[in-house]
């Protein structure tokens, strides 16, 4: 199965600290959906979820943050919302049409429930609220629930040296995170070209993939790659330079993963694939060294139960290192039983 090419935008991140940044946030979204190629009024929806996520979190949270990308997999688009407010004490109140608390119309996350292809949210008394909604036309592949990315570029910069993807064949799925060395352009050049050799190369063995890279880099400043491929009860991981890999079950992290020394494109060691055996429901987190790594010592168990879209959300939000470029993704195996 070969996977449809993505659109290669780093995720857009536009900070709530004004009620103007609802219009951007909704400016934004429908340039992402046009960008897309999303048909018809969905441009138009993709603003509105975006103004409505935007909007409940200027109202109520604080270091409320909206981010903006393309889907993962499947087609269109997903608008993600994170904060670190009180969190809801009735969120099924706070989905229903006409609910308020700020004597408004009340329609926010009602609204968002209704438009959205798909819509999750979490939310926890005292730490805050992760939402994503995913917007995607009827006749693509429907968005999955079972995976989850994000990538941001240091925040002084416009282009991502961090790059993510994935796809999916009749009885695997396989994922990657990219980290360009250091970071701007030619960080976001040595990424990009290591992500059209992964969609050329998706259904290869893993370190198959890591040395066709290592050729492509060749006259790139390199990368650190790590790559992933999920069964039900089995993964591989393969990978080369900072990359980390941790396989997650709902009560604690299982095994923690880094990938040889060495860069891609550079002076890459003859790459070593690990099995790894996985238990039902397992979650398995690739992530750059711009996700704070110690995050895997002692993860919340509102953490570790969020499902893998919020889950990567929260993983970027709370845990990155705004000095380097951040990759983090998240998924479980095709045909896992809670995927």
């Amino acid at each position: 199965m070969t996977p449809t090419p993505r659109p290669t935008v780093s995720t857009v991140q536009i900070r709530i600290d004004h009620h103007s940044a609802v219009h951007l946030a909704a400016a934004t979204a429908r340039a992402l959906a046009q960008q897309c190629a999303m048909p018809g009024a969905m441009p138009d929806q993709a603003a509105v979820l975006a103004s409505e996520l935007a909007s409940n979190l200027d109202k109520h949270a604080s270091a409320g943050t909206l981010y903006l990308q393309p889907a993962l997999l499947g087609g269109g688009l997903e608008i993600l919302a994170a904060d670190d407010g009180p969190g809801m004490p009735d969120l099924r109140q706070a989905l229903t049409d006409g609910y308020t608390t700020t004597a408004t119309l009340g329609a926010g996350l009602g609204a968002v429930a209704r438009i959205a292809t798909d819509f999750t949210i979490r939310t926890q008394l005292g730490t805050g609220t992760w939402a994503c909604a995913r917007l995607a036309p009827p006749d693509t592949q429907q968005p999955s629930q079972a995976i989850g990315s994000l990538c941001l570029p240091v925040e002084t910069e416009q282009d991502c040296g961090d790059a993510c993807a994935a796809a999916d064949t009749e009885d695997a799925r396989t994922a990657i995170v990219i980290d360009g060395l250091g970071h701007g352009p030619r960080a976001a050049e040595a990424a990009q070209t290591a992500l059209r050799v992964f969609h050329r190369t998706h259904d290869h063995p893993l370190a198959d993939i890591l040395t066709t890279m290592h050729r492509a880099l060749r006259r790139t400043r390199g990368a650190a790659v790590g790559a992933l491929r999920l069964w039900p009860a089995q993964a591989q991981f393969c990978g080369i330079g900072n990359v980390r890999a941790a396989v997650l079950s709902h009560h604690a992290t299982h095994r923690r993963l880094t990938g040889q020394p060495g860069v891609v494109g550079l002076n890459m060691p003859a790459p070593r694939t690990h099995s790894i055996p996985l238990e039902p429901a397992a979650t398995t987190v690739l992530y750059s060294d711009g996700i704070d790594e110690r995050w895997t010592h002692s993860p919340s168990r509102f953490l570790l139960q969020l499902p893998p879209g919020l889950q990567a959300l929260a993983l970027a939000h709370s845990y990155r290192r705004t000095r380097d470029d951040a990759g983090v993704l998240v998924a479980k195996a095709p045909g896992n039983p809670r995927a």
